[in-house]
């Protein structure tokens, strides 16, 4: 089977995780190997620059840097090798969560933001072969969680000690939201929006359905 590439993708607080550990077991339950893994991260490199991103003080192009190196590594060593195993990939964000938080929310340029996709992401430039496509990797669904950035704000109240991002002022997020709005424009065939501020079993319906449609599962 050829691989597949799903990202889920939103603010802080609208509720991926326990919806990306419940499409994984669905793929199994199908028999399709999965790989779930996440961003900034995936491997003890990319876990590494993901703690400084998250805790270290630093200037946006200095965090959007170290977020594309995570990203690199985590494709060279797991992403694409998994796809060109036919796994199907599962994974928490992607480079459109660095155009929502760095672009949207710190105002980072858009256009260097997209020279370096390009480079990280260029299927000529990843050693492991995947399946014909796209110049750009990217997934073959974004999921994305589209939650008001108030909701979120109090679903996040002494879950736990905020990280450098979680502790940025709803203003914010209302940007990083925009941000996301402004890529699912531009790739509208690639996501499908979810409403998460519905129920847990209203929103994993809407993931199913998502999925479904695109013929993956029964």
């Amino acid at each position: 089977m050829s691989g597949l590439f799903i990202s889920f993708e939103g603010i802080d607080g609208a509720g991926k995780s326990t919806h990306i550990a419940a499409l994984a077991q669905a793929f199994e339950a199908q028999g399709r190997a999965v790989t779930l893994t996440r961003e900034p991260g995936g491997t003890p490199l990319a876990e590494a620059l993901r703690a400084l991103v998250l805790h270290e003080a630093m200037d946006p192009l200095t965090e959007t840097l170290l977020v594309f190196a995570a990203r690199r590594d985590h494709i060279t060593r797991v992403i694409a090798p998994a796809l060109a195993q036919g796994r199907v990939v599962v994974c928490d964000r992607f480079s459109d969560a660095t155009f929502a938080y760095q672009g949207g929310g710190r105002d980072f340029d858009w256009d260097v933001l997209r020279v370096l996709e390009n480079w990280v992401q260029a299927r000529d430039q990843i050693a492991s072969a995947v399946e014909p496509g796209p110049d750009v990797l990217q997934p073959d669904l974004t999921l994305w969680f589209d939650l008001p950035a108030a909701v979120a704000a109090q679903r996040l109240v002494g879950a736990r000690v905020p990280d450098r991002f979680e502790a940025q002022p709803s203003g914010f997020f209302e940007k990083v939201s925009a941000g996301y709005a402004r890529r699912c424009a531009q790739s509208p065939s690639r996501f499908a929006r979810i409403e998460a501020h519905m129920s847990a079993e209203s929103v994993w319906q809407q993931v199913l359905a998502s999925v479904r449609a695109k013929g993956w599962l029964s």
